[in-house]
C-alpha cells in the first residue's frame, strides 16, 4: 500500500519541469502586477497633484484641535 501511495504522490520530470515553470510565471506576473500598481499609484498622485499624499484641511484642523 505504500508503495502505492508513493507512486501516486510522487510527480515525473515533466511535471515538475511544468510545476517549476508555472511557479517562475507567477512569480513574474506578482512582481507585473507590484509594478503596475506603483506606476499607477505615481499617476494617480500627479493627476491629483498630490492630494494623495496629503489630508485635506478640513481633516487637518480637526486633527489639530483634538491633538
Amino acid at each position: 500500500m505504500a508503495k502505492a501511495l508513493l507512486g501516486h504522490v510522487a510527480a515525473d520530470s515533466r511535471q515538475l519541469g511544468d510545476i517549476q515553470r508555472l511557479r517562475r510565471k507567477i512569480a513574474d506576473l506578482e512582481a507585473m502586477v507590484l509594478r503596475l500598481q506603483a506606476e499607477n499609484d505615481a499617476l494617480a498622485a500627479q493627476l491629483h497633484d498630490g492630494e494623495l499624499l496629503t489630508l485635506p484641511d478640513h481633516i487637518q484642523s480637526r486633527a489639530a484641535v483634538h491633538a
